[in-house]
C-alpha cells in the first residue's frame, strides 16, 4: 500500500506541474488580470452604469432662487466715475388699479341711505329692481353706513366699496358687480434707475411682496389689500415730495495681516495726512473714520496692502429717500459664500441743515441674523467717505476653532452721494446731470 501511495503521489505531483507549465505557456510571465466590481446597495456599478440619485423634493433650486434682474444694478459701482452730487428731473409716479372690468351703466343715484350693512347688501339694496347682480367673491364682513344725495352709479359703487375696504369690477356681459378684498396695481415709475431702486426698496421695507418689475418699460405690478394700497400710496407720495435722495457705494474687504500682529491703523495719519482723516467715531465694536476724497477704494487698498492681504468680499450700492432708511445685504453681492455674507449694512440718512451747515447726518448699523453688531452716528460733509475698521472676522465664526487668524478684520468703505430732484424744465436733456466745478460749489453754498 505504501508503494502504491507513493506512486499515486508522484503522479499527482507531475500532473500539477504540467498544469502550471501549461498556464505559463499560455499567459507568459504576465500576472492574471481582474476586473474591479463596485457594488452599491446590491447594484453592480461600472464605467457604463447610469448614475442613480435619490429623489428630491419639488423645491426651487438655489441658483434659480437667487436669480434677480436688479442684482447686477445693485452689485456694481463705477469707482472711476463717482459723482458726488447729481441732478435728475422730477417725474410723476402713477399708480393704476388693474382688472377693473367694464364701465358701469350711466345711471343716476339720489337720496340713497344705508345703515350697518355690508358692502354687498348695501349695493343689492341700491340696485334692487335693476338687471345688475352683486357677487361677493369672498366674504364681506365690514359694515358701512352713509348717504348719497346725488351722483352717478359709478361714483356710488366706488364710494361704498372704499368704505368697506373692498374692490369691485363690473362684467357687462353677465350683468354682475364682483366684490373682493384684494386687487392688483400697476405703478408707472420714473426713468431714473436710482429712484426706481429707492421705490422698490421702500415697498419691500413696507412688507409688500411679489413685486413684478419690468425694467424695460419702467413699470411695477403688485397685489394686495386696502392696507397695502394705502401704504404704497403713502410711499409714492412721500418719495414724490422729496427734493433729495441719498445713495451709498460700498466695498467690503477681509484683511489678513501678513504677520502675527493686527493692522496698525494709526499709520493712516502719516500715510494720508492729518487733514484727510476728519473724524473718528468709536462703536461697541469697531470704529468709523470720516475721511476726505483722498481716501478712496484705490488708495485705501494700497495702504492696506503694505501690511496685509486684502480680499474683496462684496461690492454694491443702495439708495434711500431723504430721511428714510434702507439696507445693503452683503450676501446678495458677495463674490462667493463666505463667513461675512450674513452681514447687513443698514443706513438711515438725511441731507440738510445740521447746526447751520448742510451735512449728511447718517446712522450706519452693522447687523447679522444674531442681532446688531455695532452702529455709528456719522455727520459728514458732501464728498466725505466712511471707513469702518476694527471689526474682527472672528465675529462671524460660529465654530469653536478656525484657521482664520485672530487679527483678520472686516473693513467697510462707504461713499455717500446726493441725488437732487428738480423741475424737469430746468434740465433740457432730461438726463442725470453731475454737478462739478462752479455748479457744485454753488449747490453746496445754498
Amino acid at each position: 500500500m505504501k508503494v502504491i501511495d507513493n506512486w499515486l503521489g508522484k503522479m499527482l505531483g507531475a500532473a500539477c506541474v504540467c498544469v502550471a507549465l501549461a498556464a505559463c505557456v499560455q499567459n507568459g510571465d504576465d500576472e492574471p488580470q481582474y476586473d474591479t466590481v463596485t457594488v452599491v446597495d446590491n447594484l453592480v456599478i461600472d464605467e457604463n452604469s447610469v448614475p442613480i440619485f435619490p429623489k428630491k423634493a419639488a423645491l426651487t433650486t438655489d441658483t434659480a432662487r437667487r436669480f434677480s434682474l436688479d442684482l447686477p444694478k445693485r452689485c456694481e459701482v463705477n469707482w472711476d466715475n463717482q459723482t458726488v452730487v447729481s441732478v435728475v428731473p422730477e417725474e410723476k409716479i402713477e399708480i393704476v388699479r388693474l382688472n377693473t372690468g367694464d364701465a358701469l351703466p350711466e345711471l343716476a343715484v339720489s337720496d340713497y341711505e344705508f345703515r350697518d350693512l355690508t358692502v354687498k347688501r348695501a349695493l343689492e339694496k341700491l340696485l334692487d329692481g335693476s338687471d345688475i347682480a352683486v357677487v361677493a367673491d369672498e366674504e364681506m364682513y365690514e359694515k358701512i353706513s352713509g348717504s348719497i344725495s346725488a351722483g352717478t352709479l359709478a361714483d356710488a359703487v366706488e364710494l361704498m366699496a372704499k368704505m368697506g375696504r373692498a374692490y369691485y369690477s363690473y362684467d357687462a356681459e353677465a350683468g354682475e358687480i364682483h366684490l373682493t378684498h384684494r386687487a392688483k396695481w400697476l405703478v408707472k415709475m420714473p426713468h431714473d434707475q436710482s429712484i426706481i431702486m429707492a421705490l422698490i426698496d421702500a415697498m419691500r421695507g413696507a412688507d409688500v411682496r411679489n413685486l413684478l418689475v419690468d425694467w424695460n418699460d419702467k413699470t411695477l405690478v403688485f397685489e394686495g389689500n386696502y392696507q397695502t394700497e394705502r401704504e404704497v400710496s403713502r410711499i409714492i407720495a412721500d418719495i414724490a415730495s422729496k427734493k433729495y435722495m441719498l445713495a451709498w457705494g460700498i466695498d467690503v474687504y477681509r484683511v489678513y495681516p501678513r504677520t502675527d500682529n493686527p493692522i496698525v491703523w494709526m499709520n493712516m495719519l502719516p500715510a494720508f495726512g492729518d487733514n484727510n482723516i476728519k473724524m473718528s467715531i468709536p462703536g461697541v465694536v469697531g470704529r468709523a473714520l470720516v475721511v476726505s476724497p483722498e481716501v478712496n477704494t484705490k488708495t485705501l487698498q494700497e495702504f492696506l496692502s503694505q501690511q496685509a492681504n486684502v480680499v474683496l468680499i462684496s461690492r454694491g450700492q443702495f439708495v434711500i429717500p431723504n430721511g428714510w432708511q434702507s439696507r445693503f445685504d452683503i450676501g446678495q453681492c458677495s463674490k462667493e459664500e463666505r463667513l461675512e455674507t450674513d452681514l447687513i449694512v443698514g443706513a438711515t440718512g438725511k441731507y440738510g441743515d445740521f447746526g447751520g451747515r448742510n451735512k449728511i447726518d447718517a446712522k450706519i448699523v452693522l447687523r447679522t441674523s444674531n442681532g446688531e453688531l455695532t452702529s455709528f452716528n456719522i455727520p459728514s460733509s458732501v464728498g466725505d467717505n466712511y471707513v469702518i475698521i476694527g471689526i474682527p472676522t472672528h465675529s462671524f465664526v460660529t465654530t469653536p476653532e478656525t484657521l482664520i487668524s485672530p487679527f483678520a478684520e472686516l473693513v467697510v468703505f462707504m461713499s455717500p452721494r446726493i441725488i437732487s430732484i428738480v423741475d424737469a424744465a430746468q434740465i433740457p436733456s432730461g438726463e442725470m446731470t453731475p454737478l462739478v466745478g462752479d455748479a457744485l460749489r454753488a449747490f453746496l453754498s445754498e
